[in-house]
């Protein structure tokens, strides 16, 4: 089940996120989220704003991701090109604690029921993230560049029902 985050998730987050971290630094991704991004004033704001979402099964947190509809201020120049100028939602934040497979599939079921155009950008060195947008009709369109002003891989999903 996926369902909004409350600030009582913050301890069971903090474990995901902290889980993600691991997993990244383990398969060669260390320099994304380092070993404190997302900040938790970021996701904690994300909750306050209605749009952090928490996986569950049984009670249990095992997945977070915020999905943030509307203009992202880091996707207005990339180094490509953007496939769609509609409105759109970007999916930020994706994490999984490692312990139920289909966590991205999962939430991505669940943004595509609110929003028929998607975009997410990742790190170079996730390659796991890169393999699951691309299987999931993400489309590669450029690089964008993040506050930091590091570079990041940009994609972008539209449904093909869309108007």
């Amino acid at each position: 089940m996926i369902r909004p985050a409350v600030l009582e998730d913050c301890p069971a987050i903090r474990k995901i996120y902290a889980a993600a971290r691991a997993y990244m630094r383990t398969h060669g991704n260390p320099s994304q989220w380092g070993d404190t991004s997302p900040r938790e004033e970021l996701w904690q704001g994300d909750i306050r704003l209605g749009r952090l979402y928490v996986a569950e099964d049984a009670g249990q947190l095992y997945g977070v991701f915020a999905l943030v509809p509307g203009e992202d201020p880091t996707y207005r120049r990339i180094e490509g090109a953007w496939r769609d100028d509609s409105p759109y939602a970007t999916l930020h934040r994706v994490a999984s604690d490692g312990t139920h497979t289909g966590v991205f599939a999962q939430c991505l079921a669940f943004s595509k029921k609110k929003y028929t155009h998607l975009r997410i950008d990742t790190h170079k060195d996730n390659l796991p993230m890169r393999h699951l947008v691309q299987k999931h009709g993400f489309t590669y369109c450029g690089i964008i560049y993040v506050q930091d002003g590091s570079p990041r891989l940009a994609y972008e999903y539209s449904s093909p029902e869309k108007p």
